[in-house]
């Protein structure tokens, strides 16, 4: 994760909490007065966003010092010291529910996709991927916290792999066509996937020697079966309505990958807490 993936949010967010005229409760009560805080966690999973926690402050201030005592993807449990702040107080207490605010949001994700790589590492090989049901602007943030939590990243966006879907495939004609279409215009500068919902659509995308199939919302015995036709080629993703609770059966059909859109788009957040002192 690159700064430039972050720094755009936060200027954002800080204008969106501080206008034209700062923290005005803040302002209202200290002057010059230094403050030390403390960081921690209220809650068990998974560390993620400690860059842009920082660069919240940083942005107000930069003369003030963040020192993390836990690493980025470092398991949490209520309780623990997770790092410690020091600078002024009117600097701190301005920034400071903006930068938990990406903070929990992200070890929010990070802590989900971490539950959901433990269950189906329970059931089979399957990895879990994301999805691009994030947030508007949030897509790298929230790709780098499920890379975090375990999981890896689907495609980035529209312009890095092609995915034949429902949509796609209908206006085409048929799955044959869609792939012959797109062969025509790209060649091989990109790795295709086509969402299949029946059986006869994943022999007929087999066919086609596409590298990834779809399983649009199949039911666990009909994901066995695809799995047995295919015999490992190509890559086969489960997908569509993937709770927590189905995916060690999921795994166990044997597919490849399971996609969660959950991972990103109805997360719940992390809970942590600044504590603060003034400093003599």
């Amino acid at each position: 994760m690159q700064q430039a993936d972050y720094q755009p949010l936060i200027d954002l967010s800080l204008a969106e909490d501080l206008g034209e005229t700062g923290d005005i409760t803040s302002a209202g009560v200290f002057t010059n007065e230094d403050l030390a805080a403390r960081l921690v966690s209220k809650d068990t999973g998974v560390l993620a966003g400690s860059a842009p926690f920082a660069a919240v402050f940083t942005s107000i201030d930069p003369q003030t010092t963040i020192t993390f005592h836990r690493d980025e993807g470092a398991r949490l449990e209520p309780g623990d010291d997770v790092a410690d702040l020091h600078g002024s107080a009117i600097s701190i207490l301005s920034g400071e529910r903006v930068a938990l605010n990406f903070l929990g949001f992200l070890s929010g994700i990070a802590t989900a996709a971490a539950e959901y790589v433990d269950e189906a590492a329970k059931g089979g090989h399957a990895v879990i991927l994301d999805t691009r049901k994030t947030l508007p602007g949030f897509r790298a943030l929230s790709k780098y916290a499920t890379a975090v939590g375990g999981a890896r990243n689907h495609r980035t966006g529209l312009y890095d792999m092609v995915l034949l879907k429902d949509n796609h495939i209908d206006r085409a004609g048929s799955i044959t066509a869609a792939v012959e279409k797109v062969r025509a215009k790209w060649g091989s500068t990109y790795r295709i996937e086509v969402e299949c919902r029946t059986l006869d659509e994943v022999r007929e995308a087999k066919e086609q020697g596409v590298d990834v199939i779809m399983l649009d919302n199949m039911a666990t015995e009909t994901m066995r079966e695809a799995v047995r036709l295919c015999a490992g080629t190509p890559m086969l993703e489960a997908s569509g309505n993937m709770r927590l609770e189905r995916i060690r059966e999921v795994s166990a059909t044997g597919v490849d990958a399971i996609s969660v859109g959950g991972l990103t788009h109805s997360v719940r957040s992390f809970d942590f807490s600044l504590q603060t002192r003034m400093v003599p």
